[in-house]
C-alpha cells in the first residue's frame, strides 16, 4: 500500500481530526527563511508561528519520502542532472530531483493515470517541483508555458486532498487554484478531473460569463478542488455559496498574467480569507518585480525552482520570423503568408483589439479563408464553440485577442501569427508559446511596425537567445534608427510565396 493511502487504512483518523467548523488544521513550520543569490527573503508574510492559529485543527502536508534511487544520487549527479535540464533552485533543504515517475512515490492510482496519458518521463519542472510540493513547503515555480507545470501542482494536490478529513456539509474546497482566464481555468479542471477521478476527488470550475446555477450546485454538493478566476470566486463567496475555511493548498497559476490583468486587489481579498498556515504554490512564466513583490506578501520560507533562465526567453522549439511592415501592408502580407503555409494545419492569429479581431476575421471569410474569432466580448457558449471547431480542425484558422495567449492548450497549432505586436515582450513569448508545445516544433510569424520600435532591442535579445536570425531591418530599429522605406517581407528569406491558392 502506498504511504499516501492511509485513508483506506484508518478512515476514522480523518474524522477524529476534523473540527466542528470543518477546518483542516495547522502543522508546525520548521526551518529558516529561504535564501537566494540575490538574498531575497520572503518575510512579507508573517511567520505562521507568530499568528493566532487557535481553533485550527492540525493538518497533514508533508508527504514526501525519498526513494532509495533518489537517495543514492550523489551531489555531483544531482548538479549534473540539474545542469542538463536547466534547473536552478533556491531555498533551504532543497530535495533532490526525481528522474522517473516511480521515484516520486505517488499512489498507484495516480501512476496509472500517468501511464495512461502516455508520458515517458517527468518534465524538468515536475522532476524538481514534485518533491518540493510534496514536502508541504511553499513553492515558487518559474517555467515557460507548455512545460508541464499544471501537473506539477495538481498531482501533489490530489495526494494532499486524500490525506485530509473528508468534506462535511457546508465545507468549502481543500484545494483552490486561481487562474487569470476562463480558458486556462477550464483546461486545469480537465486535468484535475482526469487525474482525480480514480480517487473520487470532485472538482469544479468557477468563472464568469456563464450562468451561476450549475457552479452554485457544484459548490453546494461539495468539491475538494475549486479552479476559479478571481472575480467570479469573490462573487460566490459574497453570496455565501462557498467559503475558504478549509483551503490548505493554494495555487496561483500564471501569477504574472493575473497582475497584468489587474487582479491584485482580488487576489489579496481572496487570500485574506484563507488560513495563514496553508501551503501556497506560486507559478509564473516570468519573474518581474511586481510578481516577486506579490510572492513576498503571500509566501513563507518558500522553495524556488526556475527552469531555464529567469530572464524572459522563448521556447527554442519555435522558429521565429519577424517581418518589418507598415500598418497598411499587414492584411496583404497576412493573405500572402496564409497562401504559403496553409495546409489544413491549425493557425492562430493574434490581434490587439476585439474590433480588429472581428474585422480581420470578417475580411478573411469574405476572401474564402476558414476563420473564426475568439475574444472577451464573445459569450462563453460562442467561445467554447469556436474553440471546439478550431481544435477539431473544422475551422483551422482562429483569430484571437490575448484572452487566448495563455491557457489555450490546443494540440498541433503549427503556426502562430502576431498580426499586431503585443503590448509587452512577456505577452509575445506567451503568444508564440501556443505552438511548439509538448516537444513539438512550431513556427511564429510577427508583423512589426515602426510604432513597435520601442520593443526592438528586447525582441532582438529574445531572438538571439533562441538562436534565431535577426533581419538587418530589425537590427537597425534596435539601434534606434527608423526602418528603411520599402522594407521586405517573408519573401526576403527565400520562402517563395505560392500565391493564389484558395481554401474550400
Amino acid at each position: 500500500m502506498s504511504r499516501y493511502d492511509s485513508r483506506s487504512a484508518d478512515p476514522t483518523s480523518y474524522r477524529d481530526r476534523r473540527s466542528d467548523s470543518g477546518f483542516g488544521g495547522a502543522s508546525g513550520y520548521g526551518g529558516a527563511r529561504s535564501s537566494s543569490s540575490r538574498r531575497v527573503d520572503y518575510d512579507g508574510a508573517e511567520s505562521p508561528r507568530k499568528l493566532d492559529l487557535d481553533g485550527l485543527t492540525p493538518f497533514e502536508k508533508n508527504f514526501y519520502a525519498e526513494s532509495p534511487e533518489v537517495a543514492a544520487m550523489s551531489e555531483r549527479e544531482v548538479e549534473e542532472y540539474r545542469l542538463r535540464r536547466e534547473i536552478t533552485v533556491e531555498g533551504r533543504d532543497v530535495p533532490k530531483p526525481v528522474k522517473a515517475f516511480g521515484d516520486v512515490g505517488f499512489p498507484e492510482y495516480v501512476l496509472q493515470e500517468i501511464v495512461k496519458a502516455g508520458f515517458s518521463e517527468p518534465t524538468a519542472i515536475q522532476a524538481q517541483g514534485w518533491p518540493m510540493a510534496l514536502k508541504g513547503r511553499d513553492l515558487i515555480g518559474i517555467a515557460e508555458t507548455g512545460s508541464g507545470k499544471t501537473l506539477a501542482y495538481l498531482l501533489p494536490a490530489i495526494v494532499h486532498v486524500n490525506a485530509q478529513p473528508i468534506l462535511a456539509p457546508g465545507d468549502g474546497p481543500i484545494v483552490l487554484v486561481l487562474a487569470p482566464t476562463r480558458e486556462l481555468a477550464v483546461q486545469i479542471q480537465q486535468e484535475a478531473t482526469k487525474f482525480g477521478s480514480s480517487s473520487r476527488i470532485k472538482s469544479t470550475c468557477i468563472y464568469g460569463g456563464v450562468p451561476k446555477g450549475p457552479q452554485v450546485r457544484d459548490l453546494q454538493k461539495g468539491v475538494e478542488i475549486v479552479i476559479a478566476t478571481p472575480g467570479r470566486l469573490i462573487d460566490m463567496m459574497e453570496s455565501h455559496h462557498t467559503n475558504l475555511r478549509r483551503v490548505t493548498y493554494l495555487v496561483l497559476d500564471e501569477a504574472d498574467r493575473m497582475l497584468d490583468m489587474g487582479f491584485e486587489p482580488q487576489i489579496q481579498k481572496i487570500v485574506s480569507q484563507i488560513r495563514p498556515d496553508r501551503q501556497t504554490l506560486y507559478w509564473s512564466a516570468t519573474w518581474p518585480k511586481e510578481v516577486e513583490q506579490l510572492a513576498r506578501r503571500f509566501l513563507y520560507n518558500p522553495y524556488k525552482v526556475v527552469i531555464g533562465s529567469p530572464d524572459l526567453k522563448a521556447n527554442h522549439a519555435i522558429r521565429q520570423h519577424v517581418d518589418i511592415v507598415s500598418e497598411n501592408q499587414k492584411y496583404n502580407k497576412l493573405v500572402k503568408l496564409l497562401e504559403d503555409i496553409m495546409d489544413g494545419s491549425r493557425i492562430l492569429i493574434f490581434m490587439d483589439t476585439k474590433k480588429g479581431c472581428d474585422q480581420i476575421t470578417r475580411q478573411l471569410r469574405m476572401d474564402g479563408w476558414p476563420a473564426l474569432s475568439i475574444h472577451g466580448d464573445k459569450s462563453q457558449a460562442e467561445r467554447d464553440w469556436v474553440l471546439s471547431e478550431f481544435k477539431a480542425g473544422k475551422s483551422p484558422i482562429m483569430t484571437a485577442t490575448d484572452v487566448a495567449a495563455r491557457g489555450l492548450d490546443v494540440k498541433d497549432v503549427k503556426y502562430v501569427i502576431n498580426y499586431d505586436f503585443p503590448g509587452s515582450l512577456e505577452d509575445y513569448v506567451h503568444r508564440i508559446g501556443r505552438t511548439g508545445r509538448a516537444g513539438a516544433k512550431g513556427t511564429a510569424y510577427t508583423f512589426f511596425t515602426a510604432a513597435n520600435a520601442r520593443f526592438a532591442k528586447e525582441l532582438i535579445s529574445i531572438l538571439e537567445e533562441a538562436g534565431q536570425k535577426v533581419s538587418p531591418e530589425l537590427a537597425t530599429m534596435g539601434r534606434g534608427a527608423p526602418p528603411p522605406p520599402g522594407h521586405g517581407g517573408f519573401r526576403d528569406r527565400g520562402r517563395g510565396y505560392s500565391g493564389g491558392r484558395s481554401w474550400s
